[in-house]
């Protein structure tokens, strides 16, 4: 399309200028579930423990509406079946990392998105990257072609952070990592960031352009 074309034309032009914002789409090809896939497998978790496995059907989205009356909420179910944060952590933990079997079939392995990105960082057109996944495989796929990104996960990672410019690849995962206990998951914990984790976002839109990727309904 033009606008894609224009936007081609844009980052070749101005390599460091832009920066990417991702959304799970981008992992999801790689076989890592979005949200509402971890929703629909955590509402399944939920009938086995609450009702024994009461039958649940193909559509667990609408099994929970005809049986509690309401929207199932992610946030919810997830503090229903984990109350602490070490406790998600674990919980959420399968849905990210990659049994053997799955490594070798290349599921939840870096996908051609996560690579095309790791090319963009390698050529110098992109230095930093913003997601809210929880996954690594962005980070993979980076050190596959050779690249050590500084990944920020952490206010205390954010405050200590060097300069973007000086930086050749900057990954901020705004959520965390789901190999620690920081993940945001519940309306508690999104309801603000960190003040340092803000501040370097602020930094980020003032600085530059916003490429937005793997988001439903959001358009390049």
């Amino acid at each position: 399309t033009d606008d894609m074309m224009t936007l081609t034309f844009s980052v070749r032009n101005n390599p460091g200028v832009f920066a990417l914002l991702l959304g799970s789409g981008i992992s999801s090809e790689a076989g890592v579930p979005t949200g509402w896939g971890v929703l629909e497998d955590l509402i399944r978790k939920m009938d086995e423990v609450q009702n024994e496995n009461s039958g649940i059907d193909s559509d667990p989205i609408e099994w929970y509406r005809e049986s509690y009356g309401e929207e199932p909420r992610y946030d919810k179910i997830l503090e229903e079946l984990a109350r602490s944060r070490k406790e998600r952590q674990a919980l959420l933990e399968d849905y990210f990392e990659p049994t053997s079997e799955e490594r070798e079939g290349g599921i939840k392995t870096p996908s051609k998105a996560h690579e095309s990105i790791a090319w963009l960082v390698d050529e110098g057109y992109i230095n930093v990257i913003i997601t809210t996944n929880f996954d690594r495989l962005l980070e993979q796929a980076l050190e596959d072609r050779g690249i050590t990104p500084t990944v920020i996960s952490t206010a205390e990672e954010a405050s200590g952070a060097a300069p973007l410019a000086h930086q050749d690849a900057v990954v901020l995962k705004v959520n965390g990592d789901y190999k620690e206990t920081n993940i945001k998951n519940t309306e508690e914990e999104l309801e603000e960031y960190d003040a340092a984790v803000e501040d370097l976002l602020e930094q980020i839109f003032d600085e530059y352009g916003l490429i937005v990727c793997g988001w439903s309904g959001v358009g390049v």
